[in-house]
């Protein structure tokens, strides 16, 4: 997901005092986590794929988004005809693919005696090659939706579109050609990547139908989004999150088990590392790798829990020995905020750091980053343990009773058995979730909170996958195991029901139009958080294959 709003970046910057030349916090061991970082880049494995056949798109208002594809004939018509007269031709490759796309160009009996102009657009769902593009109002770059102008001098010619796309459907259009001559497309493919190796397990025999259909749809997002980082999204915004990160690390360790891409990500952020200490938002690896100044408060916590969870699946020891650095930093972000009374000063960490947990408008977020903060300290205790460094955080367990302490006292509504958020004493999902997986609140009071909060009309729901997995993960622990199979089914199920080949960015079952970008075209629909069905439906066999 690309989160860098300009406001942000500036609180951000501003608050923390970013600047090119402060002393760098990681000098001596910069260097060594970098050439770790390259050392573990994982090799693309690549496969060619070739539309399957054509399809038009058609307006339905049953559909998602309005449109569907209608299968119209095989690719043989495609390649033996002019393509004057087929121009605005859409293929269908069968599946959600990443990589990119080589097509060959003839003369068809006429020889070719002017440039010709061909437009590609790629669409990972129906609606994106068959709504115009432009006029275009979104909050975020044009130049992320898919479409690509090519001119060709001479024929015949094989090309390779230099751009990376991720779709399952182009349509080509012919610009600009001679009427003096005729040219047809004699091959169309995509050299597809992705860093899996091996494929995950099957579930057990008697697992519902669309339960494994969810799983199958979260593992084709998840394998399009392993590329050489954990990408957020293939389409956009194609760089490693710390939030992706650690929900893919979980899936991926319960199915594809390539751990040697979550060491390379993990080195990569630490390598990456802003210089007063703080773990990156975000990085990019090309044209070579570098941060995005643009840091996130409750992200660089979740980089403590991911080598936490990274070290308990592996056993490897010396990767997190090596980090420790890094992770002992990030527990110091918080202390800046924590009042005598044990309580955040949620307001001027608001004012001095992007507090992001999901993109829903009008969260209250002060429950959530108490609850957060409680959560990686917890996390990087159990780690420190795990390491014996545990005398090198000892002030932890202390603070962690301290926060505990006051978020009752001050956030706990006993008489509605809720935890409350900000002046307005706001209910919402996200805040009963950080309360159980924090630990502040106890299972009987957890599992009363959410019950409250799932019945209350004016609670404010999640607004993407994204908060639903920390939602779901609530609802287990507290036992409500049934409530989080039926949202999983629900949920991601009625996205299986809409046609999704991967899951979405951004999904709101009522509003097929939401978009954090004004803009519902440039929504990633591969997106990394969505694929957590995959984990929850592996680790809990009992609740979810039965």
């Amino acid at each position: 997901m690309l989160r860098s709003t300009l406001i942000p970046l500036f609180v951000a910057i501003a608050g923390l005092s970013f600047s090119l030349h402060a002393q760098d916090f990681y000098q001596k061991e910069r260097k060594k986590w970098l050439a770790i970082a390259e050392q573990t880049t994982p090799k693309l494995v690549e496969r060619l794929k070739r539309p399957l056949y054509t399809v038009t798109a058609q307006q339905d208002p049953q559909s998602f988004q309005g449109w569907k594809v209608q299968k119209s004939y095989s690719t043989d018509s495609l390649f033996s005809n002019s393509m004057k007269k087929q121009s605005g031709v859409v293929v269908d490759f069968g599946e959600h693919l990443t990589g990119f796309v080589t097509f060959t160009i003839k003369d068809n009996g006429r020889a070719v005696d002017a440039p010709i102009r061909l437009k590609f657009t790629f669409g990972e769902v129906p609606a994106e090659i068959a709504v115009p593009f432009d006029p275009y109002k979104g909050g975020l770059s044009r130049a992320w939706l898919q479409d690509e102008i090519i001119t060709i001098s001479e024929v015949p010619k094989t090309i390779t579109i230099p751009r990376r796309v991720a779709f399952k459907y182009a349509k080509i259009e012919v610009l600009g050609s001679s009427v003096y001559s005729d040219f047809k497309l004699t091959d169309l493919f995509v050299k597809a990547t992705t860093s899996v190796t091996q494929q995950a397990s099957a579930l057990a025999p008697a697992t519902p139908t669309l339960i494994k259909q969810i799983d199958q749809i979260g593992l084709n997002t998840l394998q399009e989004c392993m590329q050489t980082v954990y990408e957020d999204g293939p389409k956009r915004d194609r760089r490693l999150w710390i939030g992706d990160l650690y929900l893919e690390s979980l899936a991926n360790i319960y199915s594809f088990k390539n751990h040697q891409l979550t060491k390379h990500c993990l080195y990569l952020l630490a390598g990456l590392s802003y210089e007063n200490g703080v773990a990156p938002s975000n990085v990019f690896e090309r044209p070579k790798p570098h941060p995005q100044i643009n840091p996130l408060f409750d992200y660089a916590l979740i980089y403590n829990v991911a080598v936490k969870e990274y070290l308990e699946a592996t056993g490897d020891k010396q990767t997190a020995l090596d980090l420790w650095k890094v992770v002992k930093k990030q527990i110091e972000i918080p202390k800046k905020y924590i009042g005598e009374d044990g309580l955040l000063d949620y307001q001027k960490a608001g004012k001095e750091w992007w507090l992001f947990f999901d993109w829903r408008n009008g969260l209250d977020k002060q429950v959530a980053l108490q609850g957060v903060v409680i959560w990686a300290y917890k996390n990087t205790y159990q780690l420190a343990k795990m390491l014996g460094k545990e005398k090198e955080v000892s002030e932890l367990p202390t603070l962690i009773e301290k926060m505990t302490n006051a978020t009752h006292q001050h956030l706990y509504d006993a008489e509605k058995g809720l935890f409350v958020s900000g002046k307005d004493k706001q209910m919402s999902y996200c805040s009963q979730a950080w309360m159980i997986l924090s630990g502040v609140a106890s299972k009987e009071e957890g599992k009363k909170a959410l019950l409250q909060v799932f019945a209350h009309e004016n609670a404010i729901k999640p607004g993407t996958p994204y908060l639903y997995h920390y939602v779901i993960e609530a609802m287990i622990q507290v036992g409500l195991t049934k409530e989080a199979k039926d949202l999983i089914v629900n949920y991601w199920g009625d996205m299986v029901k809409k046609g999704a080949d991967t899951f979405w960015e951004v999904y709101d079952p009522k509003d097929d139009f939401l978009s954090p970008y004004n803009a519902y075209l440039v929504n990633s629909y591969c997106h990394a958080w969505s694929c957590t069905p995959v984990y929850f439906i592996r680790k809990y066999p009992q609740i979810f294959q039965q």
